[in-house]
């Protein structure tokens, strides 16, 4: 019965109620979706490199190795010999390399030098694979595939021709003008580092560099045996920074690590991506709380904004009140009436922040994907947010119990007396 009062009262003032129901829906529509894009994001981090067990560089800090390798942050301090890639892929334990080659740039973009493998094995997102917006794989030395982003950005499509230079600033004197690559591909859109990646052959790299490598070696045996950074790549193929590993067997990756650290070849890092990432993520764990600080207050807002609503027509309720009293309604009925109203209130501004949330995900989330790269899934609210509108729904409660006890302490005298 109280709740059925408590419709009928409510519907007699629909445009407050209206009004009060939006601000809920509004503060638990941001709540949420707040929440779910910070979880994504946090996950999508984790998720930049999927399926690899190891990364593998020259001896430096496990940070250094993954930021430079995968997010291309920063350059690596040494390059591997080719003979210690070799002996390291050719191990029984191994399924599959990657070979990563950088410290080359094109217009401010990072050039990365590798394999036809890197497209067959490389994984993001939870196992997604790089797919082709348009062209093709390299298949020729002078080829090169573009990220979404840098074709975006530089107006580039499959046929253009495009020159390296080197270093990573986005201005660069030493142009490699003699050997263009031609654009044979361009990946979709992945949210990643990727986007952001001019892929080449590693044997187109390394043909850039072999005049300096040439001139490197002639200096270092003139000077005989003085220090010299790209020794590294004597007698070898090639010159990488990095490798990616993926094992036969995952459970072998902590003593593959082990190996790899201990290798008596050269000092070389082996780090699991996986942990790295959590690592640097808790050094970024700032923003996570500072997000939901903010979509806590936005909730703070909404509620605070019932409260006002629902204080404000007390005065203009004590009549109805007072006819209910004279009726035969007791005080804990009008109590209750009041808190069946907080209750319905909130439920209903839940419930339409709820399908706002999703209606917007599901409009929203091709541009995200297409403009951001940020992937939002659209699926049943996780554990932790039925836990989050459960507090929303405690809150309005508690909020409704001032108001309640404000109406139950009205007289039936107070609200029959006209007040001048």
């Amino acid at each position: 019965m109280i709740f059925a009062l408590a419709l009928k009262s409510l519907r007699n003032r629909t445009a407050t109620a209206g009004l009060t129901v939006l601000s809920i829906a509004l503060a638990v529509m941001l709540l949420l979706g707040v929440e779910r894009i910070r979880t994504e994001s946090r996950e999508g981090f984790a998720a930049t490199i999927s399926g690899t067990d190891l990364i593998v560089g020259a001896r430096t800090s496990p940070a250094h190795l993954l930021l430079y390798s995968v997010f291309r942050i920063g350059n690596p301090t040494n390059n591997l010999r080719w003979a210690s890639y070799r002996a390291i892929a050719q191990r029984r334990e191994v399924a599959w390399t990657i070979p990563l080659s950088l410290g080359d740039s094109h217009r401010g973009f990072r050039v990365l030098g590798t394999t036809a493998d890197y497209f067959a094995h490389y994984r993001f997102s939870r196992g997604r694979r790089l797919e082709l917006a348009s062209g093709r794989v390299f298949e020729k030395t002078h080829d090169a595939v573009l990220g979404a982003e840098v074709a975006e950005k530089l107006n580039y499509k499959v046929g253009d021709r495009l020159v390296i230079a080197h270093g990573a600033g986005e201005v660069s004197f030493s142009l490699h003008e003699e050997q263009p690559f031609e654009i044979v591909g361009v990946l979709a859109r992945t949210g990643t580092p990727v986007d952001r990646t001019v892929h080449v052959t590693l044997d187109g790299l390394d043909a850039l560099h072999a005049k300096e490598q040439e001139a490197a070696d002639a200096l270092a045996e003139l000077l005989q045996g003085a220090p010299n950074e790209h020794r590294a790549g004597v007698g070898s193929a090639h010159t990488i920074s990095a490798f990616l590993v993926g094992l036969k067997s995952r459970p072998a990756a902590l003593a593959m690590q082990r190996v790899i650290n201990e290798y008596p070849g050269e000092p070389l890092t082996a780090i699991l991506p996986g942990v790295t990432l959590q690592e640097i993520w808790e050094i970024a764990g700032a923003i996570e709380k500072t997000l939901f600080a903010v979509s806590a207050l936005v909730l703070v807002v909404g509620l605070a904004g019932m409260l006002v609503a629902l204080l404000t027509s007390l005065a203009e309720r004590r009549r109805e009140m007072a006819i209910l009293r004279s009726v035969g309604a007791r005080p804990a009925h009008v109590f209750g009436l009041m808190l069946g109203e907080a209750a319905f209130l909130t439920l209903l501004g839940i419930a339409v922040g709820l399908a706002a949330l999703y209606l917007a995900l599901l409009a929203g989330r091709p541009w995200l994907e297409s403009r951001l790269g940020l992937f939002l899934t659209v699926g049943p609210p996780s554990t932790h947010e039925f836990g989050l509108m459960i507090v929303v729904a405690m809150a309005g409660l508690v909020i409704g119990l001032l108001p309640a006890y404000r109406i139950y302490r009205y007289s039936l005298a107070d609200g029959m007396t006209i007040r001048i």
